[in-house]
Formats: C-alpha cells, sequence, structure tokens
C-alpha cells in the first residue's frame, strides 16, 4: 500500500489536514466490500489493561475516513465515497462490540472533517452514521473528537444534538470563535465538553492564567461536573519531553512545553480549576510569560522594520514568464523536455556518518570539507553519465531540508531530541522559530559554487522557500505568522541573489509545504495564500530575467489553489503527479492555462519500484495531451534523500531514456 512492488503502484499519500503528518489515502468503490481484517485498537486496549492501564480506544471516525477517502483508479470520478456509509458502519459496530467485551467504557471517534465547509447532505451522513451505531454504543461512553479549527455553526448545532455522543472535543486553541460559539449557542446539559485549551501542536508554554480564565467561562455555561480539561488536539505533532533536551538555553526552555510538560500543565489547570492551584507554578509560568516578551534574543528591531517595509508592493519579477522562459532558453540551450531530479541524492550510511563525525568533532572541518566536495563530484558525475539536463550537487552535506537552513538564522532554535512523525517509521526534527529572523551569512553558496565548479551543464542552486520553513517549523505565537514568513522571506531573498552573483544560473526555491499552511475554512484561505504567495515572489523578485527560478511542491492537493502557484510568477515548477494518478493534470484538461515551465513528477521516490521506460513516456505523453511541449519538465516526484543507488540509477536511466525517445518522436512528427 505505501510503497508498491514492481507490479502495483503505491498508493496515493497526502498530509493530513494543515499538519506535516502524512496519510494513505483509501482508495474505495462501489462493490467494495469492508470487512474487520486489523484488531489492533482491540490488542493495544488489552495490553494497556493487563499493565493496569484503563485508555480510551482512539477510532478515526466512520464520516471522516469516508470523506477523506477518493474513488478507485477506474471508477467514475462522480463516485461519492460517502455512498457506503452503509456498508462501513457494521465493521464499527464488530470493532466496539469487541472493545465492549474487552471492558472499555470509553470510545473516541476523531471527526476532524467536522471543521471543515461541509454540505447539507456531508453533515447529514453523520446524523445517519451515530444514529445506526447508537444500540451498539449502549452502555459505552463516546467522545467526539474535533481539531485544528473551530466547528462552523450548522455543524456544532448537529454534533451537540448527537443522542449518541457522550462527550465532545473542541479546539479551542486555533479555533478562535470556538468559546464565542459555545456563549451564544450554549451547550448541551446531558453531555461532557473536552475543552482544548492546552496547544497539542505547537511546543509553546501554556498560558496558565489566560487558559484559566477561559476555563471558568465554559464552566459557568457547561456546569462544573461536565467541563475536561485537554489539549488542542493529538501530542504526537508535538515533541515528547523537553527533559531530553540538555543544550536549549535554559530562558528558551521556559518559554516551551513538549507533549510530556503539555499533560501536566492539563493538570495543573484541571486541579487549579477545581480550587487546589499551585501557586509557585502559575507563578513560574507568568514570568516566563514575560521574559519572552522582553527578551533580547526575540526582538531585532532592524529586522522588523526591514519587514514592515515590504508593504506597498507586491514584488513581482518586470519581465512576463513567456520572456523570462526565452531568454533563459537563449543562454541555457536545454533540449525539448529537459531532465533534472528534485534535489537530493541517497543520503547513505557513509554520508550520514561523515556528517556525525564532523558534529562530534572526531574529523576536522578540512577533511569534512574534502570528503563532501567528494561526494559531490560523485553524485555530478552520475547525473552526468546519465545524461540528465540541469544537475543537483546532492545536498550530501544536509541534515534536514529546512533543519540545515534554520541551523544558519538567526530566531532558530534546535532541539536533539525533538522528533515528529512525518509518515511510517520517517521522523523529523523541526526547528524551533522563537525571534525574528535574519541571515548572518551565505548558507549554500559555497556548496553550489564548488559544484558548478566541475561541470559544464547548469546546476540548481538548492533553497527551502520561506513558507515551507515556515510551516515545517514550530512557528512563534506571540505575532502573526505572516510577519514570521516575511522575514525568513528577506533571509532567502539575500540568498538568492548570492547565488545568481556566483554564476548560478539555476536556482530552485522548495515550496513543498505552501499548500499544507492553507487554512482549513475557505473564508480564510485567501488572505493566507496573499500573504504566503507574496513572501515566495519576495524571495527572488530581485534577480535577472535570465536566471531561471524553480519551485517544488510535493504530496498535497494543489488543484484548488492552482491560481495562486501560478501567481508565484516561478519559471518551472516541479510537483507531485504520480502517486495521486495525474490528479494535477484534470486542472489543465478543465481549461486552466499555465504559461512557465512545469515538471509533473513522472515516478514516485517513495517506493521502492523501478518504473519501466515504457511506463514513464506514458506518463510524460499524458502531460504532453493537456501542456505545451515547450514548457514541459522530466522529472521525479521529489528528492532521492530516502532511496538506494541501486533504485536510483535504474530509475533515472529510464526516466532520461523515456524523455529522449519521446523527443525523437516529437521531432519526427514536425
Amino acid at each position: 500500500m505505501a510503497r508498491g512492488n514492481a507490479v502495483v503502484p503505491a498508493m496515493e499519500m497526502t498530509k493530513w489536514f494543515d499538519t506535516n503528518y502524512h496519510f494513505i489515502v483509501p482508495e474505495l468503490s462501489p462493490d467494495l466490500k469492508f470487512t474487520y481484517a486489523s484488531h489492533k485498537a482491540v490488542v493495544e486496549y488489552k495490553e494497556a489493561k493487563e499493565h493496569g492501564i484503563e485508555t480510551v480506544p482512539v477510532l478515526v471516525g466512520p464520516v471522516s475516513y469516508l470523506l477523506l477517502s477518493k474513488p478507485a483508479k477506474g471508477v467514475d470520478k462522480s463516485f461519492s465515497p460517502l455512498s457506503l456509509l452503509g456498508k462501513i458502519i457494521p465493521i464499527y459496530k464488530e470493532v466496539l462490540a469487541e472493545l465492549k467485551a474487552a471492558g472499555a467504557t470509553w470510545v473516541q471517534f476523531d471527526e476532524p472533517t467536522l471543521v471543515l465547509d461541509l454540505e447539507s447532505h456531508q453533515l447529514k451522513a453523520f446524523i445517519d452514521a451515530y444514529e445506526q451505531l447508537e444500540e451498539t454504543l449502549s452502555g459505552i461512553s463516546v467522545i467526539l473528537e474535533t481539531y485544528f479549527a473551530d466547528l462552523p455553526a450548522d455543524a456544532y448545532k448537529m454534533v451537540t444534538s448527537l443522542k449518541a455522543v457522550s462527550a465532545i472535543g473542541l479546539d479551542l486553541v486555533r479555533g478562535e470563535k470556538t468559546l464565542e460559539l459555545i456563549k451564544n449557542l450554549g451547550f448541551p446539559s446531558d453531555k461532557y465538553l473536552f475543552a482544548g485549551v492546552v496547544d497539542g501542536k505547537n511546543i509553546w508554554a501554556n498560558d496558565l492564567e489566560a487558559s484559566l480564565e477561559m476555563l471558568k467561562t465554559l464552566e459557568s455555561i457547561v456546569g462544573k461536573e461536565k467541563l475536561m480539561v485537554s489539549t488542542s488536539c493529538s501530542l504526537m505533532h508535538t515533541a515528547v519531553d523537553l527533559l531530553n533536551e540538555t543544550k536549549l538555553a535554559d530562558e528558551i526552555k521556559s518559554w516551551l512545553a513538549f507533549a510530556a510538560q503539555k499533560i501536566l500543565e492539563v493538570n495543573a489547570l484541571a486541579n487549579a480549576l477545581a480550587g487546589e492551584k499551585d501557586g509557585e507554578l502559575f507563578s513560574a509560568n507568568s514570568a516566563a510569560q514575560e521574559s519572552r516578551k522582553s527578551s533580547a534574543r526575540v526582538n531585532d528591531e532592524a529586522v522588523q522594520e526591514a519587514a514592515s517595509a515590504l508593504r506597498g508592493s507586491d514584488h513581482r519579477r518586470a519581465t512576463p514568464v513567456t520572456a523570462r522562459l526565452e531568454a533563459q532558453q537563449r543562454k541555457l540551450n536545454l533540449p525539448m523536455l529537459p531532465t533534472t531530479t528534485i534535489g537530493s541524492f541517497p543520503q547513505t550510511m557513509d554520508v550520514r556518518r561523515l556528517r556525525r563525525e564532523y558534529k562530534t568533532n572526531k574529523i576536522t572541518e578540512e577533511e569534512y570539507v574534502e570528503a563532501i566536495k567528494e561526494e559531490i563530484k560523485k553524485v555530478v558525475k552520475i547525473q552526468e553519465e546519465l545524461d540528465i539536463d540541469v544537475l543537483v550537487h546532492g545536498e550530501p552535506e544536509r541534515n534536514d531540508m529546512v533543519e540545515y537552513f534554520g541551523e544558519q538564522l538567526k530566531g532558530f532554535a534546535f532541539t536533539v531530541n525533538g522528533w515528529v512523525q512525518s509518515y511510517g517509521s520517517r521522523c523529523v526534527k523541526p526547528p524551533i522559530i522563537y525571534g525574528d529572523v535574519s541571515r548572518p551569512n551565505p548558507m549554500t553558496v559555497f556548496w553550489s559554487k564548488a559544484a558548478q565548479s566541475i561541470t559544464t551543464r547548469p546546476m540548481k542552486g538548492m533553497l527551502t522557500g520561506p513558507v515551507t520553513i515556515l510551516n515545517w517549523s514550530f512557528v512563534r505565537n506571540d505575532q502573526p505568522r505572516s510577519e514570521t514568513c516575511y522575514q525568513i522571506a528577506l533571509a532567502i531573498k539575500n540568498e538568492v541573489e548570492d547565488l545568481e552573483a556566483c554564476g548560478i544560473q539555476v536556482i530552485q526555491i522548495d515550496e513543498a509545504a505552501l499548500r499544507e499552511g492553507l487554512p482549513l475554512r475557505k473564508s480564510e484561505q485567501a488572505l493566507y495564500l496573499d500573504w504566503a504567495v507574496h513572501s515566495f515572489r519576495i524571495a527572488n523578485c530581485g534577480v535577472k530575467d535570465t536566471t531561471q527560478i524553480h519551485t517544488h511542491m510535493c504530496y498535497s492537493n494543489f488543484n484548488d489553489i492552482i491560481h495562486s502557484i501560478i501567481d508565484m510568477d516561478a519559471d518551472v515548477i516541479t510537483i507531485e503527479n504520480s502517486r495521486s494518478n495525474e490528479k494535477l493534470l484534470s486542472v489543465f484538461r478543465e481549461g486552466v492555462k499555465y504559461g512557465a515551465g512545469i515538471g509533473p513528477g513522472v515516478y514516485d521516490i517513495h517506493s521502492p519500484r523501478i518504473p519501466a521506460t515504457e511506463e514513464i513516456a506514458d506518463r510524460i505523453n499524458q502531460v504532453l495531451a493537456v501542456l505545451e511541449r515547450n514548457v514541459v519538465w522530466v522529472n521525479p516526484d521529489c528528492g532521492l534523500k530516502t532511496r538506494k543507488y541501486s533504485e536510483v540509477k535504474p530509475a533515472l536511466t529510464n526516466m532520461v531514456a523515456a524523455a529522449k525517445l519521446l523527443r525523437t518522436e516529437l521531432a519526427s512528427a514536425k
């Protein structure tokens, strides 16, 4: 399912709402028969119980499961997975019966799709689902959990009326209108409110006094016995324990709370609400909040002034993209269907060991630099032998596409053990943006210049864009995210212009996480897209027409923001396409005009499967059916960091062969 094999391609993987966690999208069809296959929820409940721990099993709710699914390949796109509700409910009944038999008294259903702008028939599906489950749920208390935004009023009214539901979980951190919603519409006296006042998605210490005041307000509406203190969402989106961090400055640590500390915050708030306030803890918390506001670590007046000065211009390059592409082609002289890769090459054990030895002072800086240069030479040679047109240096010096840049920017802090799951066994260690951001020194120029010096082919300068750095970090919550993003954009702008000055003609500014930061509610999306796209343009608006700006996006649904992607005004965009079954191409079939270069990924790098030349050629032909040949690029879906050379070399060989095959066919068809 996740990786695919020699016969079956991997399933589509996309982001869980606006987080950096990925899930595999279920593929459903009208004749599908659901069966109760995995007993994981029951097995884990029993295991905990054997150790004397009573837990609340958590299941993805039936309606959210179906709303997050898609029609399987070959199924008419008009098919609605929600029509399978009657088929899936019996499976939920089996699971619930087994949990009840095992002794479970509470069960949590996660129904996060309730925070979206749902249509009336979708809301009715929740009523139908929980009415059908009502008899089975007799004897079990049900928490219906929502998160990442506030509920629309119609969804709130529907949820609070469900008879089978005993408790409702609401996000009062990101759901900024939730408190007013409860005040205006009230709360049912027969249900518990799980009040998510402790942020489960970020790492900042809770303002305990402010949260306590909110809880007291809720208590006056809900009642003392019906109010439960909770986190805003699962703690899987934050790091585990601040006690594991020995290298963070004490002042910065005083501003933070990881998962273990957030549990203590929940307990402290619950105790305070019950009249057992820990005065010493609350005083220390208030002192830390004040320290953060006035700290010299946080505030940089020059950076704030530079960001403020950005207002009043939309920072567009003066020449239209079509004219820029012509100027770039005259300089780069690339063939039709130019080939490239997205950035990283396999991070072998030797490369990881090299960085580790340098970090622990087991080798000198000189030894490290020479070894990295040798690795870059190897990667360049491989690409030249494969006859790839626009090269990359492989990024052997980089640990992570965000952490690497954050380590060289002011205003960032880094953990030693702050790992967060991204998908499967892959975890990331997000940087912490605690203060105003600036770039003290060039970050990539040395390596890009060294790589370009050993080849006559264009070498891409590789940068992570401001929006992705923002969205893949733990971001300060004491100013608007847009302000922080503009500060990062100015830092990346300096880097872009330094790369251009040293002779790099193609510069890629990855914005893999642009879609990820899109607010869940449609009414809030235009504002986000405005400042996010503006930030990208700030980063590259100062380059010459002959400097080609690329960007890359992956593993999200981009169709609904295609016009904002066009508005980024990049010269070339490479974008995930293969795993999502060419979903991206549908927008061009529907008439969206795109004049810049575009490289819809022709094979899925998250699978070890090696696609045949003919398969890749078929994918390129699907692209050529909806896009002009002179704007199409040929590239993988994403970077090659997680793959082995035994997979990368044959896959890229076939990719280049497919591009050459089609060049010949197109030339002969003239």
